[in-house]
């Protein structure tokens, strides 16, 4: 079996790890989570996962969001491209505009595993 078919995505590695409340993380689970983790961790694509959620119908364009910021389209779309490859949010290109939604999978597993967290 080649390698590439033992790898998981950040998103599928949260999905099938247990909350980090109950058994402690491997240390190869943890480098596959830490993408996913790190993809939320910068204010600019937090800020961009709240405001597609709360979106009109949960889904979003770059131009929708542009003016909730002081940084170039460009800019946002790369921010926007990280969150899509780690798996947080879902595209759909519609003419010259890509679309985003959030992807409620990810947050949910990715919930379950801080799950039970507290102070």
């Amino acid at each position: 079996m080649s390698k590439s078919l033992l790898e998981l995505t950040p998103v599928q590695a949260v999905a099938c790890c247990s909350p980090v409340t109950r058994d402690p993380l491997s240390a190869e689970a943890a480098e596959r989570i830490a993408p996913l983790v790190k993809a939320i961790a910068d204010p600019v694509r937090l800020r961009l996962l709240s405001l597609v959620s709360s979106h009109a119908d949960g889904e979003a364009c770059v131009c929708d969001l542009n003016d909730a910021f002081d940084l170039s389209q460009p800019t946002i779309s790369h921010h926007l491209k990280l969150l899509h490859e780690a798996g947080l949010l879902e595209r759909e290109k519609r003419g010259v505009w890509v679309y985003y939604r959030v992807n409620a999978g990810a947050l949910s597993d990715l919930a379950t595993l801080l799950g039970g967290v507290t102070a």
